[in-house]
């Protein structure tokens, strides 16, 4: 079991930043990538940005690329969102979530086995 808890949500004005974090214990060596979602009022839960553990390979969906950095520390207990130049349609709910090695890609909430239980991010315009 892997458990995960998410901090650094908040409020701030459009062009502002703020930094999340992951803190994750039990089985992390079980898992390949870690990954935050994101989640708008009657929205899907949708893909930010993932990270592999073997590598540190990042991904970024088009819409945050250049503004939000993934990032995590060697032991792979904390991963990081950085992100910058926030702007109003980035308000949501953001989850860590962490993958196992199941042949799915970084990109699919399926494939991802382990969630923490998100942080609000409010950006006023």
């Amino acid at each position: 079991q892997v458990h995960l808890v998410e901090s650094g949500g908040g409020l701030v004005q459009a062009g502002g930043s703020l930094r999340l974090s992951c803190a994750a214990s039990g089985r992390t060596n079980s898992t390949n990538a870690m990954g935050w979602f994101r989640q708008a009022p009657g929205k899907a839960r949708a893909f930010v940005a993932a990270i592999t553990r073997i590598m540190s390979t990042t991904y970024y969906t088009d819409s945050v690329r250049g503004r939000f950095t993934i990032s995590r520390d060697n032991p792979w207990r904390t991963v990081y969102l950085q992100m910058n130049s926030l702007r109003p349609e980035d308000t949501a709910v953001y989850f860590c979530a962490a993958k196992a090695p199941n042949g799915m890609g970084f990109r699919v909430p399926g494939a991802y086995g382990y969630w923490g239980q998100g942080t609000q991010v409010t950006v006023s315009s």
